[in-house]
């Protein structure tokens, strides 16, 4: 195997890698954000975490954020507690660094 090929071995496996980092980040991520939804719903339990696969699964009907942020806020809405899409965008981007950094500490 020559050098070249190596090194576009290397490259293909770190892509990969990141790539199902991202991904655990991002169902990390919107776990937090159900349970943190379902806890201004007033979800606790079991009830909560069921919530939570829901904001999960959310997130495979298209590619982005936008299936998720568009279920919260049906939800918070249809319960009459309406958020603020800045507050909402904030909450997201710290449930993200979390998440990152759970999954870089192994847990």
């Amino acid at each position: 195997m020559t050098l070249f090929n190596e090194r576009e071995n290397a490259f293909e496996k770190q892509f990969i890698h990141n790539e199902e980092l991202r991904f655990k980040a991002a169902a990390r991520r919107n776990k937090l954000l159900g349970l943190w939804v379902a806890e201004r719903l007033g979800k606790t339990g079991p009830e909560a975490e069921a919530y939570a696969r829901t904001v999960v699964q959310a997130d495979f009907q298209e590619p982005g954020d936008a299936d998720v942020l568009r279920k919260i806020r049906q939800d918070l809405e249809s319960a009459g507690k309406a958020i603020d899409e800045a507050e909402l965008r904030a909450k997201v981007q710290q449930l993200t660094d979390r998440a990152i950094a759970e999954i870089k500490a192994g847990s």
